[in-house]
């Protein structure tokens, strides 16, 4: 999954799809230093989408706000379907 990071937000949360980008907007509280920002995201990832946090891992963007995220063991329509849920509650 394409998401685009926000670090250094005010609280974490999913921000939404950027339409023109195709990416999903993650904002976190953690800074962009010594991957903490990166854990927070798969944190955050996680506990929104109810897996085990072993279940995420960025593959690609490391050390930038663009990142592509792996999950594993969840059906991707499955996973659209949570995204949706959670982005209306939003």
């Amino acid at each position: 999954m394409a998401i685009e990071v926000q670090p250094g937000a005010q609280t974490d949360r999913l921000i939404g799809v950027n339409p023109w980008r195709s990416r999903l907007g993650v904002a976190v509280r953690a800074q962009a230093q010594k991957g903490q920002a990166n854990e927070a995201v798969l944190r955050l990832l996680s506990e929104t989408l109810g897996m085990p946090r072993q279940a995420c891992s960025i593959m690609n963007g490391h050390t930038s706000r663009s990142k592509t995220v792996r999950f594993e063991g969840v059906d991707p329509d499955a996973l659209l379907a949570l995204l949706e849920g959670v982005l209306e509650e939003a």
